[in-house]
């Protein structure tokens, strides 16, 4: 895309877009976050659209697993389908563990400087498997799961990042209104 066709879709839409990927174990809060963002982005007429991790592995990603090398072609993927976006005008709100520095890297390097927002979505590992939405901790415990984040899998927080939320406490409500704040600066 050219830039005078990019100026045409950010006119269009009235928004300069940016990627706003949310990072952090399963049960942190980036679903969560990210469905509420959506909806206020939507209320505010600023075109935007929900990559969700688990979404995305049932359908475009649903051949991969959940090696390192399977994890990084997720993110490579995700990245490539945001980065469309961007291009489109639209906010693409990626909400995907994206456990390794490196790949993280390497989606923002597919971004114009500026167009990419990492965000730490932050809660204690002990908080993550009390919320277990998906019972995943409690299998991984159990032996029943392998390659679990945050288990027998690492994660690597955020080095270079614009925002850092702490969900342990606190309302996703707030969380949102901190990416907002960014989202206008």
């Amino acid at each position: 895309m050219t830039i005078v066709e990019l100026g045409a879709h950010v006119a269009h839409h009235s928004q300069r877009p940016v990627c706003v990927w949310m990072t952090g174990l399963s049960g942190a809060g980036k679903s969560t976050i990210a469905g509420l963002l959506k909806q206020r982005l939507a209320r505010l007429g600023r075109p935007a659209y929900l990559l969700d991790g688990d979404e995305l592995r049932t359908g475009l990603n649903r051949d991969l697993g959940f090696t390192d090398t399977d994890r990084a072609e997720n993110v490579r993927r995700v990245a490539e389908v945001a980065r469309l976006m961007v291009n489109a005008g639209v906010i693409p709100i990626v909400a995907l563990i994206s456990p390794f520095l490196a790949d993280r890297a390497i989606a923002r390097s597919r971004f114009e400087p500026g167009e990419f927002l990492e965000i730490f979505v932050d809660a204690p590992l002990a908080v993550c498997e009390q919320r277990d939405p998906k019972g995943l901790y409690a299998r991984a415990r159990r032996g029943d799961l392998a390659r679990m984040t945050g288990i027998d899998s690492r994660y690597e927080a955020p080095q270079r990042l614009e925002l850092h939320l702490l969900t342990g406490e606190g309302q996703p409500g707030q969380s949102v209104e901190r990416i907002l704040s960014l989202l206008q600066a």
